[in-house]
């Protein structure tokens, strides 16, 4: 069975490649991308917050509270960029939806009222 710590390492090749095929695409949403980015950053820091507990307390990362949290802060960073890049994203879309759609009720409104016998008076 493979050990823990070489199927982490494994795991980092297809995010790369996920990384790559985000940004090549052109069509991630920025703040989206750089949250997707933050995750590296996170993995970054949890790696060397984890040796650290291992050497200083003797126990894993998860055991220190205050190292554990801080560490986890960076992903929470991360989640919060691509929410707000998707959420940034979606309001976008919904924009040129909801300006064509007040376009065609007006253009309704006017043909309606064009149409009453009191217009023509």
């Amino acid at each position: 069975m493979m050990s823990q710590s070489a199927l982490f390492g494994l795991s980092l090749f297809p995010y790369l490649g996920f990384l790559w095929f985000l940004t090549r695409s052109r069509q991630t949403p920025r703040l989206a991308l750089i949250g997707f980015y933050l995750t590296l950053l996170f993995v970054a820091v949890t790696i060397p917050a984890g040796i650290y507990a291992q050497v200083h307390y003797g126990t894993s990362l998860a055991n220190v509270d205050w190292l554990h949290g801080s560490a986890e802060s960076f992903l929470t960073l991360a989640n919060i960029f691509v929410v707000l890049g998707f959420r940034e994203a979606i309001l976008q879309a919904q924009q040129p939806q909801a300006e064509s759609n007040s376009g065609l009720e007006a253009i309704e409104k006017v043909s309606d009222s064009s149409a009453t016998p009191e217009s023509t008076l």
